[in-house]
């Protein structure tokens, strides 16, 4: 490697330490080390801020920006009140029964959605109803966060990764759920039952706020009904939207755009209400990361790297198959799975030809270690990044590794069980 492609992997190592003690905000991290990258020129502006290869996903970006709008509005209506009364009294107050409820509605939803507009929504409500019964929120924001990670690798519009992949194999919405979604309810499955002993000490069951709890009328929250009707009408059809990805040919960011300007127009709600909603700590920092990530694509760091472990397995479907996906969770845990996955594909095409077989099995495996490697860490994934802003804003610190000590067991436990189904349906 050229000493540029050094200091880059230093400078990546460096700010990663930084955001992993906690010692520097994550925010000042990524900016400084993104400014660093730039300083010493291992990425230029226009890769940087133009390249579809190693520059910042704006399509990653606007789609955040675009369902923070939305979800900010709809919050002004009252609605996630009602959810978080609904969700308590259907719990009958008990923690653990409320946890798996809110873990089907996050795994549920971001097969349908993406990951992260899942937990945009369902977050506020976590925060409601742990307040109401006195229940410490930050396991039950890490669960959900996890959830929705493992969900969303069910559909291709689920987990961004997903469609990148997509678009790199020439994958169908029909492929993913085929391929992917039966593993998925098993995983969410097992997953729950992870939560119940990963997350014992937060159960806590107090009789009296639950009897409190169940004494409310949850429709009594709803503050705009006009608004709510609004609200929930766009949100309809963007999801729609989303939905119908591989037949109208609309980018998730464009289509959150346009719902999020719909709904400012049709709404009471101020221009400056709604930006006020906008994590945008959040945005900054995935724009720094992609910057830096983007060097070690420019430096040629992280095609060396991966290039080196296809060659060593070339020619070995079940070797190529199991070794993309553990490197896929551990790699993805890193350097977030969708600037990861973006720089694996156009490697994971060409292996693809040189492995006789189902060539299908290595996007499945990249899929997979991507989508749930990004539960390793508090900067694996964009939903995990986007919880822990939404957790910091509201008042709740979740540490680095906070998150990331339940998260290696997750993530061990649900790739370990992809071996058994890709070796069984793909490579018997």
């Amino acid at each position: 490697m050229t000493v540029t492609a050094w200091v880059t992997v230093i400078v990546f190592v460096a700010t990663y330490v930084l955001i992993a003690s906690e010692k520097v905000h994550r925010v000042k991290a990524a900016l400084g080390g993104a400014a660093i990258m730039l300083l010493v020129h291992a990425t230029a502006a226009g890769s940087a801020f133009f390249s579809q290869e190693s520059g910042v996903d704006w399509n990653v970006v606007f789609l955040l920006l675009g369902m923070m709008i939305i979800v900010g509005v709809l919050r002004q209506t009252g609605v996630f009140e009602y959810l978080a009364v609904w969700a308590a009294k259907r719990a009958r107050g008990r923690p653990f029964r409320l946890m798996v409820l809110l873990l089907v509605i996050t795994a549920s939803a971001s097969a349908l959605l993406d990951n992260v507009t899942t937990v945009l929504l369902i977050a506020p409500v976590t925060f409601l109803v742990c307040e109401r019964l006195a229940l410490p929120v930050a396991p039950f924001l890490i669960a959900e966060a996890m959830a929705s990670n493992i969900g969303g690798t069910a559909t291709l519009v689920g987990d961004p990764p997903n469609i990148i992949i997509a678009s790199r194999a020439g994958l169908t919405f029909n492929d993913f759920l085929v391929h992917l979604t039966p593993l998925v309810i098993v995983l969410t499955a097992v997953f729950i039952g992870l939560c119940r002993l990963l997350f014992r000490k937060a159960f806590r069951y107090d009789p009296e706020r639950a009897a409190e709890i169940m004494q409310l009328d949850e429709r009594a929250a709803i503050q705009d009904k006009v608004m709510l009707v609004q609200s929930l009408s766009v949100l309809g059809v963007v999801i729609a939207a989303f939905v119908l990805h591989p037949v109208l040919h609309y980018e998730p960011s464009v289509v959150a755009l346009l719902g999020a300007g719909l709904l400012v127009l049709v709404t009471k709600i101020t221009t400056d209400d709604a930006l006020r909603e906008v994590e945008w700590p959040t945005l900054v920092f995935f724009a720094g990361l992609f910057v830096m990530v983007g060097a070690l694509v420019e430096t040629g760091v992280i095609t060396q790297v991966s290039r080196a472990a296809a060659e060593a397995t070339a020619g070995r479907p079940g070797v190529t198959t199991m070794v993309l996906l553990w490197a896929s969770a551990g790699l993805s845990a890193i350097v977030d799975n969708i600037p990861y996955v973006a720089t694996m594909s156009p490697i994971v095409a060409d292996l693809a030809q040189h492995v006789p077989g189902d060539h299908n099995v290595l996007w499945w495996a990249l899929a997979l270690g991507a989508d749930l490697g990004g539960n390793a860490t508090a900067v694996g994934a964009s939903a995990n990044v986007v919880i822990l802003g939404i957790a910091e804003r509201n008042g709740t610190r979740i540490s680095f590794w906070q998150f990331t000590k339940y998260g290696l067991v997750v993530t061990v436990v649900t790739v370990a069980l992809c071996v058994p189904y890709l070796w069984l349906r793909y490579l018997m």
